[in-house]
């Protein structure tokens, strides 16, 4: 079950809270919605309770809070706006990736695609999909990890009545398993029809939390809806003819030419248009809505202790001011005003400032209470609470409203519970209890309550809930997996790497024809005028959409638009676009030398005779450029900036690098491999001084230190962004 406490939204500015202090739960094996119009704060409560905004409150879901959970997606399957996801992935493509976030088995994809009836669709394409299919797509979504509650966000919003249907079946299925839902509407039909628990929301506090029969029955009331040209006099026939009749009919007049006729049926309302001649556009039954705090439980500042006797003598009929021509909702007001007026004086028991002591004495024979509720002469002295401890009804005294007037939402002292039936008859007169002694001290309530400096002191103020802090979402379980089935999923990294091979098979015959190219740097498309090869540009861009396509299309952390910047996805993003770079750099020089040896013949396509040296540096320069896209790209949480990282390295870094380095040398580091292995006492297998020693050349060129420092200073970036927001 969910119990949500206190829930409460920071302050914007000058603008109240969007939700203030809301607290209700929702139990397991039921389906609870909360009720609210725009902007009433069930999106902000929503956020509240999965801790996605700073706010206050706590809300535990099966006795645990979000937090505490180890894996949040298989406890809470989670639906807010639409599904976020890449537009070109496929529907099963993305299902499967959230698989791997989720630690849950690939065929279950396959399953809740059945589940939700969109099976036909699993090859679609996330941005061609309808608005109901979207919804079952979301569904789905949440389903994925089989999770024990659902919290959904206007689930039904713009879709048709039949996909509604659809869509609520499924969770009273849920429900029926023993699973908890909870989703929000702005539809109070919609929520008397679909759910078992209704909480209703007004402007960012709770007004009601009533069961489904109770709030249809206390907010949703039959009428007959009438549009006529000549709406007045209707009006005033219907009201004519309820008053002979003697029938409770109520006629609102709304906007423009149209009533609304409670108490009354169509058949009544056509008949008597019909004998006075009045034409009718539209005349129909619906359930009105009479508002978000109908027929609730009001709150007051005192409690109810005892109901005022009402003599039974007179009826409804012979009083004076209930009419039955007035409107069904006034009426039972009016009735309870007349009896009143009827009654009576109650009883008035001056209530002292302070209570003497309990005595031991015997109490006196209390003569007894005449019906109609006035107390005897001698009875009408003042008596302190404890001579009334004996009595089985405790008395109270009356307290008129126009003696002291007082704001109806004041503040309360907290240790007083001030409730009040939603009664008509105590809308006139407010009934003040006698305290008991012991509690109060013989302190009148109005007189604690006038006076907040004395009863709100640190010591009675209830403490403030818990605050809530945004927390990242948890890295996937199985990161490797996830990244290569989002790498794969969309066709963008195919595109880029066929677009990279024929930009650099171009630039290479182009090369070739004008001549002055060394053959390695023809091999490689890398003319002198550009920074960088084709391929490295290619790398670096592949390794900056792996994190930029992460925050443009928060698969991921679709309700925070952060990524988790946890160093298992790190080093998986790393792995896989390593593994890219390398691809992509064996097949451009294999094209490129292909392509030569096509149109030029052998002689430009020989092997050079220091290969290995160069090789290791051509890889090297591939793979930094996809390392350094991806590192910026999740510093700055763009693609557009992964590449800028990319480019700036040869045109920024290697210049600095190279007036670094520039002017004779005094010393070399000649002989460092076999030194290294002397002080770490290692035996080189397959001679590896020499991939050790190619390593340090490589890196003792310009670009090679140019590129090596840059990785170092954004992998140190990285790191200190994640210990950043660890810390936080």
């Amino acid at each position: 079950m969910i119990q949500a406490f206190g829930l409460t939204s920071n302050a914007r500015k000058e603008h109240p809270p969007a939700v203030d202090d809301v607290s209700f739960e929702a139990r397991a094996g039921r389906v609870t919605a909360l009720l609210g119009a725009p902007g009433a704060g069930k999106t902000a409560a929503l956020r509240l309770m999965l801790e996605l905004q700073q706010g206050r409150g706590i809300t535990y879901f099966r006795g645990r809070p979000l937090h505490r959970i180890a894996h949040p997606s298989r406890e809470v399957g989670v639906l807010l706006g639409d599904v976020p996801g890449h537009p070109a992935r496929s529907v099963r493509g993305h299902l499967r990736m959230l698989c791997a976030a989720a630690g849950v088995p690939a065929r279950r994809a396959d399953e809740v695609l059945e589940v939700v009836g969109i099976v036909s669709l699993r090859d679609e394409r996330l941005g061609s999909l309808a608005r109901g299919m979207d919804r079952r797509l979301g569904l789905a979504c949440a389903l994925l990890s089989d999770p024990h509650t659902l919290v959904l966000d206007e689930p039904a919003d713009a879709l048709s009545t039949r996909e509604s249907r659809w869509l609520y079946g499924m969770l009273r299925a849920h429900a029926a398993q023993g699973g908890t839902v909870l989703f929000t509407t702005a539809d109070p039909k919609e929520a008397a029809r679909s759910a078992d628990r209704v909480v209703t929301l007004e402007q960012g506090r709770l007004v009601a939390d009533q069961e489904a029969g109770d709030f249809a029955r206390t907010r949703l009331r039959p009428r007959v809806a009438v549009r006529s040209p000549h709406a007045n006099r209707l009006a005033a026939l219907l009201t004519k003819e309820a008053r002979t009749a003697h029938r409770s009919v109520e006629v609102v007049r709304e906007d423009g030419n149209r009533l609304s006729v409670y108490g009354s049926t169509c058949a009544d309302v056509g008949e008597t248009a019909f004998r006075h001649d009045i034409l009718v556009h539209q005349l129909a039954d619906e359930v009105g809505d009479m508002g978000p705090g109908a027929g609730t439980t009001l709150r007051s500042e005192v409690e109810i202790v005892d109901e005022p006797r009402v003599p039974d003598t007179s009826s409804t009929a012979e009083l004076p001011s209930a009419r039955t021509d007035a409107p069904l909702a006034e009426l039972p007001t009016r009735l309870a005003d007349a009896r009143l007026a009827e009654m009576p004086p109650p009883c008035t028991v001056p209530l002292p400032a302070e209570a003497p002591p309990l005595s031991t004495e015997p109490l006196p024979a209390e003569t007894p209470t005449p019906s109609t509720g006035t107390l005897p002469a001698e009875t009408a002295q003042p008596r302190t609470a404890a001579h009334l401890a004996p009595s089985p009804q405790p008395l109270t005294a009356p307290l008129p409203v126009a003696e002291e007037p007082e704001p109806a939402a004041a503040p309360h002292p907290p240790d007083e519970t001030h409730t009040a039936t939603a009664s008509p008859a105590t809308t006139t007169s407010r009934l003040v209890p006698l305290i008991d002694p012991e509690k109060s001290a013989g302190t009148h309530p109005r007189a604690r309550a006038s006076r907040p400096s004395q009863a709100l002191t640190l010591d009675t103020l209830p403490p403030l809930p818990p605050p809530i802090s945004v927390r990242s979402t948890p890295s996937p379980l199985r990161p490797l997996r996830y990244e290569l089935r989002r790498a794969a999923g969309i066709g963008t990294g195919f595109l880029t790497g066929a677009a990279v091979l024929v930009v650099s098979a171009l630039t290479a015959l182009l090369l070739a024809r004008i001549g002055h190219t060394p053959q390695p740097r023809l091999l490689a498309a890398w003319p002198r005028e550009l920074p960088l090869p084709p391929a490295a540009l290619g790398a670096g861009l592949l390794g900056a959409f792996a994190f930029g396509d992460e925050f443009r299309h928060p698969a991921l952390a679709a309700d925070r638009g952060t990524v988790p910047r946890r160093m298992g996805l790190l080093v998986a993003k790393l792995l896989v676009s390593a593994a890219t770079a390398l691809l992509l750099a064996f097949l451009t020089v294999g094209c490129d030398a292909e392509v030569l040896y096509l149109v030029y013949g052998r002689e430009l396509a020989q092997v050079p005779v220091d290969w290995l040296s160069m090789s290791a540096s051509w890889l090297g320069l591939v793979v930094g450029c996809a390392w350094a896209g991806v590192l910026a790209a999740g510093i700055f949480r763009s693609t557009t900036a992964g590449l800028a990282a990319v480019v700036a390295v040869p045109i920024l870094v290697v210049p600095l690098v190279h007036k670094a380095l520039e002017g004779p040398a005094v010393r070399t580091a000649e002989g460092f491999p076999l030194r290294l292995r002397k002080v770490l006492l290692l035996q080189w297998p397959f001679g590896g001084e020499r991939y050790l020693s190619a390593a340090a050349r490589v890196i003792a060129q310009p670009v090679g230190g140019a590129l090596t420092l840059s990785l170092t200073a954004l992998l140190c970036a990285y790191l200190l962004t994640t210990l950043r927001s660890r810390v936080r």
